[in-house]
């Protein structure tokens, strides 16, 4: 009975002493709970020890009607206890749930505290990015608006020049039909206008390449000036004749240079190019640019641009220069004459070289169609909004009395742009492009190294065809000089430094 009311006694406390658990329990209200239930296992046990020590004590006793009653009254006493028992359970057990789903609840609360914590933060993220996304366009469109960009349509008045060269090289053909001048080919684009990025405002000149090919009886054999040069840019073209006397029985043709006597030829055909163009075996490119200038004049009436465009010859020495010019408009055009390294985009080209002095017979080898190719493939792939050549034309444009060359830096962002993703040429990103130039700039003066941009570079569109040899050749070092003189790289580090502020500025203030 002691048992009995005590069992009472234990489930009549819990049931006083529980609170209500809400949704919102309290740290108190949890631990008053986790000591109830330690209390509750504690008085359960010690019921089990007494029930036991009774149980021994009963079987001890005679099997008389007394202790068949004493045992009934024990069964009863076990009855009772294992209901009362089975209640304590059940409470003990949705207490513990309670606890459990309060600390579930809790984490729960921690979790999406930290997950609003960390969408805040991605929000504030975001909003800094929005930003700096403004500054940027703000940026951009100061650049824009304030600096003096050349204002001109490049790539529309190029199309136009090499249109009237080609009809020039129509006419041309016409006229020379039964010459021994080198065959005229269709002209290519060259040099900055017509890659897009022209820093000059005024006086832009358009520069084109038109190649040569042998003319009948006659073969282009191109020699290196100086065997074993590193890298091979300086060539000679060797002129040879060759026999036409079959195509001459089957076409009545010209005749062949080789089987006729120079009498012969005169009265009939003319003299072989050896004789006209040429100083000893080699194509001469002085007389060959003198020849072409003699031809633009002679030609030029027969174009339907003489009747709206004024004709200037200007001064040649290994090109062939003029101006043409209608109401305020003008343009100056300088033809440059290239023989084809094979069916590649490398010529060599009538241009002179970097020596002091360039003989009349040397042609340099010339990748200045293999670069307006490169850029007319960079300008079509690239996205719009694209600043690629606006970063170029800034740069090229504070070059103007430093010791650096357009070339250099050409190269310069030629790589850039062969190794940076043209989503990142945006003009949002023009800042970070400008950067980029100016620090790689500085790099090669550092390590006295800028490798040119076709030699041995095993990064180049496939669209854009080498001579295998130039293909296999070793990197060639622009800034070798500055290797050989410690002086010369000191002073191009100031002049970088003159090259920065001068950026600066032009930034800043828009000139």
């Amino acid at each position: 009975m002691a048992v009995t009311n005590r069992s009472l006694w234990v489930l009549q406390q819990l049931i006083l002493n529980v609170h209500v658990v809400s949704d919102e329990m309290d740290e108190a209200t949890r631990g008053r709970m986790e000591h109830r239930t330690k209390q509750l296992s504690r008085d359960t046990t010690r019921l089990l020890q007494e029930l036991e020590q009774k149980s021994q004590e009963q079987r001890s006793k005679e099997q008389t009607p007394v202790a068949w009653r004493g045992l009934l009254f024990a069964a009863l006493q076990h009855w009772q206890f294992w209901a009362i028992a089975g209640m304590l359970l059940l409470l003990i057990l949705w207490v513990c749930w309670c606890l459990r789903r309060s600390h579930e609840e809790g984490s729960s609360s921690e979790e999406d505290s930290s997950s609003s914590s960390s969408r805040e933060e991605e929000e504030r993220e975001e909003q800094n990015e929005e930003e700096e996304s403004e500054y940027t366009k703000d940026l951009t469109r100061h650049f824009e608006e304030h600096i003096q960009w050349p204002n001109q349509n490049l790539f529309t008045v190029s199309e136009s020049v090499r249109s009237l060269v080609n009809a020039f090289i129509l006419a041309a053909r016409q006229v020379l039909s039964d010459s021994s001048f080198p065959v005229l080919e269709p002209c290519f684009g060259i040099g900055s206008a017509h890659e897009g990025w022209s820093p000059d405002e005024e006086n832009i000149v358009y520069q084109v390449l038109v190649p040569l090919g042998p003319p009948s009886g006659h073969a282009f054999l191109p020699e290196l000036c100086s065997p074993g040069q590193v890298p091979e840019r300086n060539f000679r073209i060797r002129v040879e004749l060759q026999c036409t006397c079959l195509a001459e029985q089957l076409e009545g043709g010209m005749l062949c240079f080789l089987h006729h006597d120079n009498e012969e030829l005169r009265m009939y055909q003319g003299r072989s190019l050896l004789q006209t163009l040429c100083t000893g075996s080699y194509l001469d490119v002085e007389k060959t640019a003198c020849r072409l200038h003699e031809l633009v004049k002679a030609c030029w009436v027969l174009l339907p641009h003489s009747h709206q465009w004024l004709l200037t010859m200007l001064p040649y020495s290994r090109s062939c220069k003029f101006k043409i010019a209608r109401a305020e408009k003008e343009a100056i055009i300088e033809i440059m004459l290239g023989v084809q390294q094979g069916d590649s985009d490398i010529f060599l080209s009538s241009q002179a070289s970097e020596a002091i002095f360039t003989p009349s017979t040397t042609w340099t080898l010339s990748c200045a169609v293999a670069e307006a190719k490169f850029f007319e493939l960079t300008t079509r792939r690239a996205p719009d909004g694209s600043f690629h050549l606006r970063c170029l034309q800034l740069c090229a444009r504070t070059l103007v009395g430093t010791g650096f060359s357009s070339c250099t830096l050409k190269t310069v962002v030629m790589h850039l742009l062969n190794t940076t993703p043209l989503s990142g040429w945006h003009k949002t990103r023009f800042l970070l492009r400008l950067d980029d130039i100016m620090r790689y700039l500085c790099h090669c003066l550092e390590e006295k190294r800028l490798d040119h941009f076709f030699f041995g570079n095993e990064k180049i569109p496939e669209e854009i065809i080498l001579p295998p040899a130039l293909q296999r050749a070793e990197p060639f070092n622009l800034f070798q000089h500055l290797a050989q003189d410690p002086d010369a790289q000191a002073e191009a580090m100031r002049q970088f430094m003159d090259l920065q502020d001068r950026l600066t500025r032009m930034l800043t203030y828009g000139h």
